[in-house]
């Protein structure tokens, strides 16, 4: 046992020593804040349970070893301790209770508007992927990147995910959680940044042999740089053309570049929509003129029914 327990603690350093921060516990931004939180609670609770565990097998060996006990000992018949029974089942019922409680009020945190922004407007951003790479258009500000991203500090940024090509997942560890980007609807993922600085984004679903390289880079700014940005964007960059737009959706690995103008208007996102409201996009408001068409032409017919 004192052997086991050595190597154990040898193992857990050397593998330690060699890892860098986990990213998804160096939040820097509020929907990571919450996240991290929820990770660091959970590892407490099964430290506590790891704990207890090797505690409670550790006194059983030592009490209970064959050694203490004379050849003819024969143990005692127990039809069972209701005592036990109810620690065993109890605690793991109330650690589920407790655990599934955070969960869903965390869950309900992230999935909104970050706290903490007051009535600032959310910046939206367009973030579709193709094999391999990811574009990101700026709708309010008229311009479009490829394979890396800018953003505000202080300020809630609202997230349109989709995909040019197969189910891949968007990921920056340090802003928050990662959520499926799909060719047929577009999913809404809110997230903000605290702090200036550079950060890592990448797809977090297998997508094919291109699938390791398929990242992004992300620069957290103060509206005023960002603003600059933008400026120069429109000063500098190559306007985003149809014919342009087709070469950069074929399979394979580009490095980062940027564009006036966005592929939103001669290639739209999908129609559908999960987690979030449309905003300056026309497909909603189509949607809606389909569906009270539709009950018109029902109503029609049931009148003259």
């Amino acid at each position: 046992m004192k052997w086991a327990l050595l190597s154990l603690l040898f193992t857990i350093a050397t593998v330690l020593t060699g890892c860098e921060p986990l990213k998804v516990l160096d939040p820097k931004g509020p929907q990571a804040a919450t996240q991290a939180k929820d990770i660091m609670l959970s590892i407490g609770i099964m430290s506590i349970i790891v704990l207890a565990v090797f505690g409670i097998l550790i006194f059983m060996l030592t009490k209970y070893r064959a050694s203490k006990q004379s050849k003819d000992y024969e143990p005692p018949h127990i039809e069972g301790s209701l005592l036990v029974e109810t620690i065993c089942v109890g605690i793991p019922v109330l650690i589920v209770i407790f655990l599934s409680i955070v969960s869903v009020q965390s869950n309900y945190k992230v999935e909104a508007k970050p706290a903490g922004y007051g009535d600032k407007e959310p910046l939206i951003i367009y973030a579709s992927s193709s094999n391999w790479k990811w574009h990101f258009s700026y709708p309010e500000e008229n311009i479009e990147t490829v394979n890396y991203l800018y953003i505000p500090t202080d300020r809630p940024i609202e997230f349109k995910l989709y995909s040019y090509g197969p189910i891949t997942s968007f990921w920056i560890p340090q802003l928050g959680g990662q959520k499926y980007a799909m060719s047929d609807m577009v999913n809404t993922l809110h997230l903000a940044a605290d702090v200036p600085g550079e950060y890592m984004g990448r797809n977090a679903n297998f997508s094919g042999k291109g699938f390791a390289e398929n990242t992004f880079n992300v620069k957290a700014m103060s509206e005023t740089e960002f603003d600059k940005w933008v400026k120069e964007v429109k000063k500098t960059a190559k306007p985003l053309t149809e014919d342009k737009f087709t070469e950069l959706l074929k399979p394979g690995h580009l490095g980062q570049s940027t564009y006036t103008g966005t592929h939103l208007g001669f290639l739209p996102p999908p129609e559908g929509e999960h987690g979030g409201h449309n905003h300056g996009s026309g497909h909603s408001m189509n949607m809606e003129k389909d569906e009270k068409a539709n009950e018109t032409s029902s109503e029609s017919e049931h009148h003259h029914h």
